[in-house]
This record gives C-alpha cells, structure tokens and sequence, in this order.
C-alpha cells in the first residue's frame, strides 16, 4: 500500500499531465495559456508539474480557459458534485 505522500504524488500527477494534454490539444504554450487565464506563466508551470502549492482560484481559472471544469470524483468513478 502506498504512503499518503506517494499517493498523493500519484493523483497530482494525474492531473498535472491532463492540463498538460489539454494544453497540448489546444495548440498553447504556456505563456498562452497563462495570458488567456489571467495568471502567471509560472503559476500555469506549477499547476503542470504537480509540485509545489497553487491556489484553487488560480487551477479553476486555468481549467477554465482551456474549456474545462474541476470536478470531485469518487475512486468508483461518481461525480460529487456537478
């Protein structure tokens, strides 16, 4: 079983590498995608490599400018909330 700390590397990555897909797909660099999200380039580099702390407001304005939500979902795969 693995550690909190692993674990929760292993979920961080997850999502850092579907912003980074999503990026990708959109045809952005990151300085694009930072300028259409009204935040820093180096706040969308954080979000991306899964290190480091990163405000919400800041990873919803993000997922946002790429056409995406934030959602909670159970490990069964059940959406929270909507």
């Amino acid at each position: 079983m693995a550690t909190p700390r692993r674990r929760e590397r292993t979920e961080t990555g997850g999502v850092a590498d579907g912003f980074v897909a999503r990026r990708h797909q959109l045809g952005l660099t990151q300085a694009e995608l930072a300028d259409l999200a009204g935040v820093s380039r180096s706040s969308v580099q954080s979000i991306e490599s899964g290190r480091g702390t990163v405000q919400l407001d800041l990873v919803v304005a993000v997922a946002d400018a790429m056409g995406c939500r934030l959602a909670l979902v159970t490990r069964s795969g059940v959406e929270v909330a909507s």
